[in-house]
């Protein structure tokens, strides 16, 4: 085998809806050779390679046969689009007609099932030495977009962004306000801060200021000493002393009252404070990033915020995107929390079903993030199975129906324009699914990403 073949780490893609595939693609290639991904339903694997490249595509015709689009069209596509991508056919005996379509379509080679584990593992291996050395995956938009930033999962736009924004706050030390609704993930984004920053050896103490007593939280961030009040039985130090040359985070900044924000604002101007009932003055270098889910600029307005304290926070603002708005990144989501509560339950889960995954994009999620997490949690420790199916979901999302959208348009429009209008409307209502955009219009995939095309739509 040449030297480039082996010696990176390949990515596979098995497409079946067994999981036996899988099973043993990692069986043949060692963790650290070889990273071996799996997907169940072959319709999805336009949007994988959307968000992400592989080296070889391994499709069992079975998965061909069940797809809802023409499953050689969807290989021809990879073929086209992504020629670095080697793909190896497996075909079932009665699949053999189907297994010359796959070659004509520009597949690298088939085999006939069964095929045994040494057999397998040459092909790919063969194939990998015969593949293009030049090529780039043209289905990714943007060139290759992040899946993971820290602990943040999402590959979408709004979520690229985020990651732009935290490298930039990470190189410096101004005071970061970073905003978005309930369950989004901001203590998350806090925490990328400060470990792509230069404190990433120092502390990170996070306090959520909503969950204290207000009657306490001095005492929280500033420490007391002996007798200061009733029950200071000795002295404390508080988290603005602990983070010391770290970080410390606020959140729920909004809760806190107006004398603790004079006090707050305090210490952002002279780096200096006194523990209660103390004399003395002790200086702090920790980077301070607060957080909220309200909107401060009306609480300013409404006057239980103050305005100096708002504008010494409001430095550098990040706000996150509600799950809603992140399309595609549900099932990278999903993908995560699966393998952590695989962990978490002891359980074998090794994917979900496309109707499943259906239901979650349809989902409005006020909840965001935390509510997904939440529901995967429950279906993980429900499912007795190796597939997440629609039974192991919530009651609320077997009755979560989509509403028809009409779009209307006055006579005289452009037909240029009204075919864009519907391209987006249609892309909007399937959740940025290429797939299901496709038959809502009425065409099939490779006509719709030649119009994405025409129209320069992302």
């Amino acid at each position: 085998m040449n030297h480039r073949d082996l010696s990176n780490r390949l990515r596979i893609l098995a497409v079946d809806r067994d999981p036996q595939l899988a099973r043993r693609l990692r069986g043949m290639f060692p963790e650290k050779k070889a990273e071996v991904l799996r997907e169940v339903d072959l319709d999805r694997i336009p949007d994988r390679f959307e968000s992400d490249s592989f080296d070889v595509l391994v499709v069992a015709s079975s998965a061909c046969n069940r797809a809802k689009t023409d499953g050689i069209e969807i290989l021809d596509l990879i073929a086209n689009n992504s020629p670095t991508t080697q793909i190896l056919f497996l075909a079932e005996l009665e699949d053999i007609k189907a297994a010359m379509s796959a070659l004509a379509a520009g597949t690298y080679q088939y085999a006939k099932l069964p095929i045994g584990d040494e057999e397998l593992r040459l092909l790919i291996e063969t194939a990998i030495e015969k593949r293009p050395v030049y090529g780039t995956n043209l289905l990714l938009k943007t060139g290759k977009r992040e899946v993971k930033f820290e602990r943040l999962v999402g590959s979408s736009v709004p979520m690229q962004e985020i990651y732009r924004q935290i490298r930039q706050a990470a190189a410096t030390d101004i005071p970061v306000l970073v905003l978005g609704e309930t369950g989004t993930g901001k203590d998350l984004v806090a925490q990328a801060i400060h470990q792509q920053s230069d404190r990433r050896d120092g502390p990170y103490i996070p306090v959520n200021l909503g969950a204290l007593p207000s009657e306490l939280v001095g005492s929280e961030l500033f420490g007391h000493e002996k007798g200061s009040f009733t029950g200071a039985l000795g002295r404390r130090e508080g988290k603005f002393e602990e983070a010391r040359d770290g970080t410390i985070f606020l959140d729920e900044i909004a809760t806190i009252d107006q004398r603790m924000q004079i006090s707050l604002l305090r210490l952002i101007e002279q780096k200096t404070f006194t523990r209660l009932g103390g004399k003395k003055t002790i200086s702090t270098n920790a980077r301070l990033i607060a957080a909220s889910n309200e909107d401060l600029a009306n609480a300013v307005d409404q006057g239980s915020f103050r305005k100096d304290l708002y504008f010494r926070l409001d430095v550098f603002r990040i706000t996150l995107p509600p799950l809603r708005e992140r399309r595609g990144d549900t099932v990278l989501l999903v993908d995560a929390f699966l393998k952590r509560y695989n962990g978490v339950f002891e359980k074998n889960i090794l994917g979900i079903a496309p109707e499943c995954i259906g239901l979650l994009e349809a989902y409005h999620w006020p909840g965001n993030v935390r509510e997904l997490k939440n529901v995967i949690q429950r279906a993980a420790l429900v499912c007795e199975g190796e597939v997440l199916l629609p039974e192991h979901l919530p009651p609320r999302f077997k009755s979560d129906a989509a509403c028809p959208v009409k779009v209307a348009f006055e006579v005289g429009t452009p037909l240029a324009e009204v075919e864009r209008e519907m391209i987006v409307r249609a892309l909007s209502v399937a959740q940025n699914n290429r797939k299901r955009a496709a038959e809502l219009l009425g065409i099939s995939r490779r006509a719709l990403y030649g119009k994405l095309h025409k129209h320069d739509i992302e």
